[in-house]
């Protein structure tokens, strides 16, 4: 999920400095509410476990976007094999097509064990645009504005969001374990900040995570996980006035709605080129230790054996960067 709302920004500016274009967006039906609100954007579900799953599937997908109009580029911002069989497939027709080069030789040297090479890489959001440069499209990101406003909230959620307190999200999952602060801590974070008079959001995904978000519900703390579709919360969020986030699609999806996020990072790093959408360094928390980053991804297991990354952070630390943060 986070990968495609880190599209998001680049596609508003590609469509806002280029009042001439369409765009139509082929990607998981879940994600369609990502690009609610995109003028000129054309959202085509693609149900990969269903209709368009396996090669036939991919062939059939690609009759049917066929038959929707004629595409002058084919833009593939995955790079994977779906993705290049698709383009393949367009390129046949000679239409013009441009792939994502994901950097992969530069994230090795960034998170190998022995002579790191600890440098910044090139934002996910610029090889995005350098994607549609090569098909001679224009864009630049240097415009970093905002992409959403907020988005109208259910009248029954209306109630918990006073304007007397701050609204603090608090997102403690993530993909992998490696990207996760320990949950006791991230516990007593979320109870300290609904103690000082914030209203505190609980955001997550499963059953199994919205199980344990239930279990920390109090006064002025609401578990929003496994309650409302996407485009709820979405809107959720975008009414936020600050979001807590591990390097997960949380911290993605607040950015598109200009919410401030305080960002904890473990095994991965922002050097990777994963950070969220005009979010600003000083919000991060880290600890800067040699090891880090192992992984682009976290889905590699601490081969310290210690998570040191994430157990070395004071819950502290988080609670200051929240107190601190411009809202």
């Amino acid at each position: 999920m986070g990968d495609v709302a880190m599209t998001v920004p680049v596609i508003s500016n590609v469509l806002r400095q280029n009042p001439s274009i369409h765009i139509t967006v082929v990607s998981n039906s879940f994600f369609s509410p990502l690009f609610e609100g995109l003028e000129r954007c054309h959202f085509y579900p693609a149900y990969l476990k269903e209709q368009h799953g396996g090669l036939a599937g991919i062939f059939r997908l690609y009759q049917e976007l066929s038959g929707l109009k004629d595409f002058q580029a084919v833009v593939d911002l995955h790079c994977v094999l779906r993705s290049h069989l698709l383009s393949s497939l367009f390129k046949l027709k000679a239409i013009k097509t441009a792939t994502l080069d994901k950097g992969r030789k530069e994230k090795k040297k960034l998170t190998r064990k022995i002579k790191k090479d600890c440098r910044q890489l090139t934002p996910m959001h610029e090889r995005y645009a350098r994607v549609f440069r090569s098909a001679g499209i224009a864009v630049d990101l240097r415009l970093n504005e905002p992409v959403f406003g907020k988005r109208p909230l259910p009248v029954n959620l209306q109630a918990i969001f006073s304007p007397a307190k701050k609204i603090i999200g608090v997102a403690p999952f993530a993909q992998y374990q490696e990207k996760m602060y320990p949950l006791d801590l991230t516990r007593k974070v979320v109870q300290h900040l609904a103690a000082a008079n914030n209203t505190v959001l609980l955001f997550g995904g499963g059953q199994k995570e919205a199980a344990i978000l239930s279990g920390w519900e109090a006064s002025s703390v609401f578990n929003m996980a496994g309650k409302y579709s996407f485009a709820v919360e979405l809107a959720i969020i975008s009414n936020l006035d600050i979001m807590v986030s591990m390097d997960s699609a949380n911290m993605h999806l607040a950015s598109l709605f200009n919410v401030p996020v305080i960002s904890v990072w473990g095994a991965t790093h922002r050097f990777a080129g994963f950070y969220g959408w005009g979010q600003q360094e000083e919000n991060i928390v880290e600890t800067e230790l040699y090891c880090r980053p192992c992984s682009v991804f976290g889905n590699k297991p601490c081969y310290r054996g210690d998570h040191a990354c994430m157990e070395l952070i004071a819950a502290e630390a988080i609670i200051d960067k929240v107190i601190a943060a411009k809202i």
